[in-house]
């Protein structure tokens, strides 16, 4: 089950309770801000997540991926790699 455009996995995430969210496929703007960049251009070009794109994974993922303070390590990069080979 796809559970985010970016490859977190909601059912994991530490800010799924406290804020209230219900992931990025299911919400219009995210608790952290006005619009999630990354979650725009997945929805702009028709895709279920990132790892549908010809470009991924992007510079715009890798940065939120690869990010100091709130990245995963690449953890949703490899995600959405799993997604889309149970595609195919």
């Amino acid at each position: 089950m796809i559970e985010s455009r970016c490859g977190i996995l909601c059912g994991e995430c530490a800010y799924r309770e406290q804020p209230g969210c219900t992931g990025c496929s299911r919400i219009q703007k995210p608790f952290w801000g006005d619009s999630c960049p990354v979650k725009a251009c997945c929805e702009e070009k028709g895709y279920s997540h990132c790892g549908q794109c010809g470009e991924f994974p992007c510079a715009l993922l890798n940065q939120f991926a690869y990010d100091e303070q709130q990245g995963d390590g690449g953890k949703r990069i490899e995600q959405c790699k799993r997604w889309k080979e149970n595609e195919t």
